[in-house]
């Protein structure tokens, strides 16, 4: 899953696309390289970001989603919101499934939306709204907890009509830097679901913080973390570079 930024502020400057040729590029070298999603978001998550109205992610969001929808037909397309307004406007114009960060944690309804849609979700495991979920990282023990707080989520989604759930143990998100780690050794057991596992360590601060770099500097990390991610049963990786995860999916196929 190839990841494309609508927002002039998210954390790593270079997936913001803000124009048809550098679109158009990237689109390029995700069917390259075999990818089967492309994730757009219009709604920056890293710490301190400022959430955007629905209203806002849509005018954002419009011109990339008619452009993939037309010119890349092959690529299905993931819309990264935890709104169900524009969850339910997305699937309208074309978008395939819905990858939502909150974990339907403030609006329940957008369940609804996918199951109507008959759209897969991405359940991520996150804690609070966007304001909170970066400190709320309190846990006896973070991989039974988020193991259960999953499995709590699956049967209320499912009763809301939906039939295709991914699940992200959303890394990153209400967890500590040794707590993203200590989740990753465990990544396997979330094999128990019995349904796609979805990872997104791309150039994230659980990286770039543990080794002291920059972003920028961050893509040999994501690599080393992306391959361990897969050799635990991950299924989807959600990443910035297209050409280095499709060369660590390459190697382990070997």
């Amino acid at each position: 899953m190839g990841i494309v930024n609508l927002t002039p502020d998210s954390f790593f400057e270079q997936s913001r696309f803000q124009d048809e040729d550098s679109l158009a590029k990237y689109l390029t070298l995700l069917t390259e390289y075999g990818f089967t999603f492309v994730d757009l978001g219009a709604n920056s998550t890293r710490p301190g970001s400022k959430k955007v109205t629905p209203q806002e992610q849509i005018k954002r969001l419009g011109p990339a989603l008619t452009y993939i929808r037309k010119n890349f037909p092959q690529i299905f397309i993931s819309i990264d919101t935890s709104s169900s307004e524009v969850a339910s406007w997305a699937l309208q114009e074309g978008a395939d499934l819905i990858n939502d960060v909150e974990g339907g944690n403030n609006d329940p309804e957008l369940w609804k939306v996918c199951g109507k849609f008959n759209a897969p979700y991405v359940l991520t495991h996150s804690r609070g709204t966007q304001d909170e979920m970066h400190e709320e990282t309190a846990y006896e023990n973070v991989t039974t907890s988020v193991l259960f707080e999953l499995s709590e989520k699956i049967n209320r989604i499912q009763e809301a009509g939906v039939k295709d759930i991914i699940i992200d143990p959303g890394f990153g998100f209400s967890k500590t830097l040794e707590q993203n780690y200590e989740l990753l050794q465990h990544l396997s057991l979330f094999q128990i679901f019995e349904r796609p596992i979805l990872c997104g360590f791309s150039r994230k601060s659980m990286i770039y913080k543990k080794i002291k770099v920059q972003p920028q500097e961050a893509l040999n990390g994501t690599s080393v973390l992306n391959t361990l991610a897969l050799t635990k049963g991950c299924d989807i990786l959600r990443v910035h570079d297209p050409r280095e995860a499709f060369e660590v999916i390459a190697l382990l196929k070997m």
